[in-house]
């Protein structure tokens, strides 16, 4: 925190790869502390936005709540998340931590993610049902832009979403079809309902079951907005999906930050406020502007960047990184894990800067040492062990 001017609205620690749970660990011990000396209230970490909402009942003692944990971690997680043993522990950490608290003081989990994955997108009807219910439950019905069965005739089967063909051929996709065109209006009218009887709704019902209706309004849309795109053709087809997706992560977090400061977790790429690149398969080099940039971009110092970069995953194939290389400096430093001030390294280093690491293994991706400039902390881990 002395590296920062202020404390910031969104403190954000990024992870330069996913599956290790040493990383998590670490990342636990500095999120409690955070928790328990600054005040944060919020944890929001790289996962299905709406399967979030099951942890958070879980450690808040919601009334939607699964029964045990092991129901929580199989059903609130994306990306294979819930099978962590770290993440397993920090959903134990939060319960213990809020019981006996006043619900003003309890710390909430959330995903921020859109519900995707890389092999495709979810069907907008969990989140497009969840509103309209919501509205219909509160409003006239004259107000209301469509009725449910509508929405269910729109939508057909949900195997016509979540077909994982979609992603590499775009002509699998529905996105571009007259009923998803109606959807797209149709959520885009819901979520406008919701906005304009504001007021109304949170005197009937409550904030924080408003904050949850507007959660679903910003799933539905930004999810018929991607699948749209994945039904593009063009040669940014894949550049325009990522850029979706961390438009759709940009939003949820600052929907977070209204309500108070929130510890953010995910991988380097989404919360780095330098444009990302990334290969996949076949594609060009793939470009976009992650979820850190451009939330910084609105929220200025009220943002926080801390970068993770590391020395070793030698079962991952990993090993010791070249000396002239920024993580290859960092290596020769006695003990781990380290927190750095960038600018006093960029400026120690100085010019030119070492040059980027490469990496042996594709789920891993070094720090680019002209990121120094834009990064506000750096947590250096020497060695990462097989958990």
């Amino acid at each position: 925190m002395r590296l920062l001017p202020s404390r910031p609205r969104v403190l954000a620690l990024g992870e330069p790869t996913h599956g290790e749970d040493a990383l998590l660990e670490l990342r636990n011990e500095l999120f409690q502390q955070l928790i328990e000396q600054e005040g944060y209230r919020t944890i929001a970490i790289e996962s299905d936005c709406v399967m979030g909402l099951l942890v958070d009942d879980y450690v808040t003692g919601g009334s939607g709540a699964p029964g045990t944990l092991d129901e929580v971690m199989e059903r609130g997680f994306s990306h294979h998340f819930g099978a962590s043993a770290a993440n397993r522990e920090l959903v134990r950490w939060i319960r213990d931590y809020n019981d006996g608290r006043p619900a003003s003081d309890r710390v909430h989990f959330t995903g921020f993610d859109g519900p995707l994955e890389i092999t495709g997108a979810a069907s907008p009807r969990q989140a497009l049902a969840a509103l309209h219910g919501y509205l219909a439950a509160q409003v006239d019905a004259e107000l209301l832009p469509c009725t449910v069965e509508t929405l269910d005739r729109l939508l057909g089967s949900d195997e016509r979403w979540t077909d994982e063909a979609a992603m590499t051929d775009p002509s699998r996709s529905v996105g571009r079809t007259a009923e998803a065109g109606r959807l797209r209006l149709l959520a885009d009218d819901l979520a406008t309902l919701l906005d304009t009887q504001m007021p109304h709704l949170i005197t009937a019902t409550s904030r924080e079951d408003w904050d949850r209706a507007r959660l679903y309004g910003r799933t539905a849309t930004g999810l018929l907005r991607y699948h749209h795109g994945m039904a593009d053709t063009s040669p940014t087809r894949m550049s325009r999906l990522c850029a979706l997706r961390d438009s759709m992560m940009a939003a949820n977090l600052r929907a977070l930050a209204e309500r108070g400061p929130v510890l953010v977790f995910a991988h380097n790429s989404h919360l780095q406020r330098e444009r990302s690149t990334m290969r996949m398969w076949d594609q060009p080099l793939l470009t976009w502007w992650s979820a850190g940039a451009l939330v910084s971009a609105q929220l200025g110092e009220d943002y926080a960047f801390v970068a993770m970069a590391l020395g070793t995953i030698r079962h991952r194939g990993v090993g010791v990184p070249p000396p002239n290389t920024l993580e290859g400096l960092l290596y020769e430093l006695p003990d781990s894990p380290h927190v750095l001030a960038p600018h006093q390294l960029a400026a120690a280093l100085g010019a030119p800067l070492p040059p980027p690491r490469q990496s042996p293994w594709f789920g891993y991706a070094p720090l680019d040492p002209a990121h120094l400039p834009t990064i506000d902390g750096l947590v250096f881990v020497r060695d990462v062990p097989q958990r």
